[in-house]
């Protein structure tokens, strides 16, 4: 199962006998929360899920969007019609970095077959609808373990031993700014690999071949394990998203930076080398 769909593929799956359960993930970092703008208009049939309080659980210690209670994922699914044997597909706003959290989470607890719409509403020209729908409730059960996750000491000994990607901007690689974690700088031995040059102008990802020569070039050889962090576990999914269209499977460190600086133990690099 492809990781992504178009808007014109999905507007036709939507049309057809066993429509996908659609999620709409629309979600601003530090931004106003966009259910508001969800019930004045949205994909037909789709289900609003707030990335703060229902894919992520409460920020700590263990970062700023740490796992979410995986019962109480179950709960949010199933209540939004999500079932095992039934297709789902999420979307957001455009920059593909909430939707791309969604999609990881659920393959994370065992989906099979899960997929982000490439570029998000803002290439969506079908139909839209307004209020909240209610659909019938799913049967989804999470299984937690199907992808793999990274913790602190995980994500450390990749960076020694693989490739270990950190998918925030540069600048807060190189621990020149940094804008919402206490420290700057990256995890030592990790690679800077902003995941914002995963996109094309508009918020497409890039063909597959054109990220599999991205990836080649950062040291994903084929041989090597591949990790990803980033600030607090989302744009970093939507790294793992654009590795697995690439055909390069890759954990999630979930806590990432914002974990990491949080504790004062962890050694911090600076500057553009990964050391």
């Amino acid at each position: 199962m492809n990781a992504i769909i178009s808007a014109s593929a999905l507007e036709g799956d939507l049309t057809g006998p066993t429509p996908p359960v659609v999620l709409d993930v629309r979600w601003q970092l530090g931004g106003p929360h966009l259910g508001g703008a969800y019930e004045e208009a949205h994909l037909p049939g789709a289900v609003f899920v707030d990335l703060d309080s229902e894919l992520a659980g409460p920020a700590g210690p263990a970062g700023r969007h740490p796992l979410p209670d995986v019962e109480g994922f179950g709960s949010v699914m199933r209540a939004a019609g999500v079932s095992v044997d039934r297709d789902v597909v999420v979307y957001d706003g455009g920059q593909g970095w909430a939707a791309a959290r969604a999609w990881w989470l659920l393959r994370w607890t065992g989906h099979p077959s899960v997929r982000v719409l490439d570029g998000g509403l803002a290439h969506w020209t079908g139909p839209l609808e307004s209020g909240r729908p209610s659909p019938a409730p799913g049967d989804f059960v999470p299984a937690p373990g199907a992808v793999p996750l990274l913790d602190a000491d995980g994500a450390a000994e990749l960076a020694r031993s693989g490739l270990l990607l950190d998918a925030r901007a540069g600048e807060r690689y190189r621990g020149e700014v940094e804008p919402i974690d206490p420290v700057g700088g990256h995890i030592p031995g990790a690679v800077s690999a902003p995941t914002t040059e995963n996109v094309v102008e508009g918020g497409r990802l890039r063909p597959a071949g054109e990220l599999t020569d991205r990836f080649a070039a950062l040291g994903a050889d084929g041989a090597s394990r591949v990790g990803v962090y980033c600030g607090s576990g989302v744009s970093g999914a939507h790294q793992v998203l654009a590795l697995a269209v690439a055909g390069i499977p890759a954990a999630l460190y979930i806590g990432s930076w914002s974990e990491w600086s949080a504790d004062t133990s962890r050694p911090v690099a600076k500057g553009a080398e990964p050391q």
